[in-house]
């Protein structure tokens, strides 16, 4: 089978619902052992992971707060544990990320953006990469945003801190190359899941109109191509963003 992930161990962080949950289906379906990661709802966190069993996904299910590093510790020691070393690792977690002016904005909320979206990866790649190193192969994913590309206004910490994640993964794609370990990003649009549910018909329709395919992306597109960037056939792709947002990017 074309991308098989057959007996590969994948941790995705954020993964009880949404794109999360989208991300962990499609590595299961490819053959892949997968730990779901959730930290406030359980009783979504438990229907994600019958979800995945149901469909006869080898998972489990672990609650850790994906921006503390002795959680992330606790959380990976748990995995290899239970599946063995981490080969696929796909830092997903999210706060809620409202659109402000910059004048609006607090410095808290610009370091809480960091946190999430660079310090987090950072912890749990430093985890990770012990295992990887020494099997001389793994796959890092990170999932980051349209928004760093399209330069949305009123959305300045967000954009800054997908801006810096990019640019994370990249580096450590170069230093970590020789290990046989790749490090890629992918960047979907717009994307609505349970957590846009109290945004207006009228933006939705906006952003639709703005999207070349003509219709919405969802949860599997994003999962459809992390399976790729996880599977053997891109081996050879590494310092990649590959965008999932139906032809918006405007480069």
């Amino acid at each position: 089978m074309s991308f098989s992930l057959f007996e590969k161990v994948a941790l995705v962080t954020g993964s009880s619902r949404g794109l999360g949950y989208g991300i962990a289906t499609a590595l299961g379906k490819a053959g892949a052992k997968v730990v779901l990661n959730y930290l406030n709802n359980r009783e979504v966190a438990e229907k994600a992971l019958d979800g995945l069993r149901n469909l006869g996904i080898h998972t489990m299910l672990i609650r850790a707060d994906a921006s503390d590093p002795e959680q992330i510790e606790s959380l990976v020691e748990s995995v290899e544990q239970k599946f063995g070393s981490l080969d696929i690792l796909v830092p997903n977690a999210t706060p809620e990320q409202p659109q402000k002016r910059i004048e609006e904005y607090e410095a808290g909320f610009y370091r809480e953006m960091y946190d999430f979206f660079v310090m987090s990866p950072f912890y749990l790649a430093r985890a990770v990469l012990p295992g990887m190193k020494s099997r001389g192969n793994g796959r890092i994913i990170n999932v980051t945003s349209e928004v760093f590309h399209c330069s949305v206004p009123e959305f300045s910490a967000y954009v800054a801190a997908k801006g810096g994640q990019i640019g994370w993964s990249r580096s450590m794609a170069t230093e970590l190359a020789p290990y046989g370990i790749t490090v890629n990003t992918v960047a979907p649009g717009w994307i609505p899941t349970e957590r846009h549910q109290d945004e207006t018909n009228e933006k939705k329709e906006e952003y639709l109109k703005t999207i070349p395919l003509g219709r919405w992306g969802t949860p599997d597109d994003v999962g459809h191509a992390v399976n790729y960037l996880a599977s053997e056939e891109a081996s050879f792709v590494t310092g990649q963003t590959l965008c999932v947002n139906g032809g918006r990017s405007p480069w």
